[in-house]
């Protein structure tokens, strides 16, 4: 009682069918995959330019500023 048989699935798919067509069930396919190609190439030209910048290093040994006698604070 809480599955579904094969026998729903099809008439299911026979009803899509029926609603959408075959042309337009054909045409989103397409138009699905042409996103998924747009994306690749999308998430392509992106990365030469992420590989080309130096990656930013933080100094082990910062330089160290002393004060000298002349200086006075206050």
């Amino acid at each position: 009682m809480g599955g579904l048989s094969i026998w729903h699935w099809l008439v299911v798919a026979v009803v899509v069918l029926l609603l959408f067509g075959r042309g337009k069930i054909s045409e989103l396919m397409g138009d699905a995959a042409k996103g998924i190609k747009a994306f690749k190439k999308g998430m392509a030209d992106d990365e030469p330019t992420t590989a080309q910048t130096p990656p930013k290093t933080i100094d082990q040994n910062p330089p160290v500023v002393r004060r000298t006698d002349d200086q006075k604070v206050g």
